[in-house]
């Protein structure tokens, strides 16, 4: 049997670990894709999404309801709403999120709209600015809610932003829809490796 010429056998070789890297790290995405809530949250951050013409659209909607979810049970939260205005988008996250929380009985004095933010590392960013401002306590006890295939990324930037991770839990919404879940767990592992470098 003849062997490989070396060139395809180089390629075979580069698609290979590629392919192991790619493995690895959607490992890190699934194994931080659940529930993590440690100490007694006092604030809680919810991090945007697409906004539809009609509303939030269907990952949205997951986090805005598991957020109602752990209120429920904890309704003295202080809830950040976190998320700019995109070009395609009728309002900012922020403000759509806010409108779907007090529609479903949050008080919306307890409601923070954080409203400039454009990706998950200004989504942080913002959030510890906002609540500087207003006088909360950013070294209390926080959780963040998000989509499950979020949270490895949020928590590798909550540390560079905080400068600790020891105050953060996590809720993991569910990905109702299921082809943005499949597209969100492919497109994650490389967004994990942007963040790890870029996100400063």
């Amino acid at each position: 049997m003849r062997r490989l010429p070396i060139p395809v056998r180089i390629l075979l070789a580069v698609v290979l670990a590629g392919l192991l890297c790619f493995g690895g790290l959607l490992g890190l995405v699934l194994s931080g894709s659940v529930d993590r809530v440690s100490g007694t949250p006092e604030i809680m951050i919810i991090l945007g999404c697409q906004v539809k013409p009609w509303g939030p659209s269907v990952l949205l909607q997951d986090r805005l309801d598991k957020a109602l979810s752990y209120l429920e049970d904890h309704p003295e939260l202080t809830v950040v709403v976190s998320g700019g205005q995109g070009a395609d988008e009728p309002v900012s996250e922020a403000q759509c999120m806010y409108d779907y929380l007090t529609e479903h009985g949050v008080d919306g004095g307890r409601i923070l709209l954080e409203d400039q933010s454009f990706n998950t590392m200004q989504n942080l960013e913002n959030s510890l600015a906002l609540l500087a401002a207003e006088g909360y306590d950013t070294g209390a006890d926080m959780v963040v809610v998000s989509n499950g295939f979020h949270l490895t990324r949020v928590r590798l930037l909550w540390e560079r932003v905080w400068g600790r991770a020891d105050n953060l839990s996590t809720l993991a919404a569910p990905s109702s829809h299921v082809p943005s879940r499949l597209k969100m767990y492919l497109r994650e592992p490389l967004a994990l490796v942007k963040s790890f470098f870029f996100d400063r």
